[in-house]
């Protein structure tokens, strides 16, 4: 990876954090769907970082999250769990020889990520809401808050997503 890539990923990861700890962490609607938008972080990183170094990352990412909702690692096991969802989804779907750098809107088309972003989005929020519950007598009430959940924080990526969006000339 070139400086650059690897600049543009740490402002990209604090501009997401900022905005969900400061902005978006209080915001839920009924108790019932709260956007997570810095899974776009995790997203959006280069299709050719190591596997290990994703872990570290999608860890990092979870553990600075934890600090500041005062969660006893939910948000780590859910980023690490989205990570292993990624590193399956891409290695069944993108071909080694790839010569896209990230897995955006633009790079890889509309249904590729849509796809993508429903699956990595869904397995963060199954982890998130079920360890944060954790029991099954609420399994009504969880499902349908990781749907809702799941459902507002995919319209906010795809929406981002658009924002900057750049289709890549073929």
């Amino acid at each position: 990876m070139n400086s650059r890539l690897i600049i543009a990923n740490i402002i990209r990861w604090l501009i997401l954090l900022l905005f969900q700890i400061l902005i978006l962490r209080n915001m839920s609607f009924y108790n019932m769907a709260t956007p997570f938008v810095y899974v776009l972080f995790l997203l959006l990183l280069p299709f050719g970082i190591p596997n290990i170094l994703l872990y570290l990352i999608a860890f990092g990412t979870g553990l600075t999250l934890d600090s500041f909702y005062d969660t006893l690692g939910v948000h780590t096991s859910a980023c690490v769990a989205l990570a292993f969802v990624r590193i399956l989804f891409i290695s069944v779907t993108v071909r080694d020889g790839s010569d896209e750098p990230e897995p955006t809107l633009g790079n890889m088309g509309f249904k590729w990520f849509l796809l993508y972003a429903v699956l990595c989005i869904f397995s963060h929020h199954i982890t998130l809401f079920f360890l944060e519950t954790f029991r099954l007598t609420e399994i009504n009430y969880t499902l349908l808050r990781c749907a809702l959940s799941s459902i507002l924080t995919l319209f906010v990526v795809i929406l981002i997503e658009f924002v900057f969006y750049n289709r890549k000339v073929r």
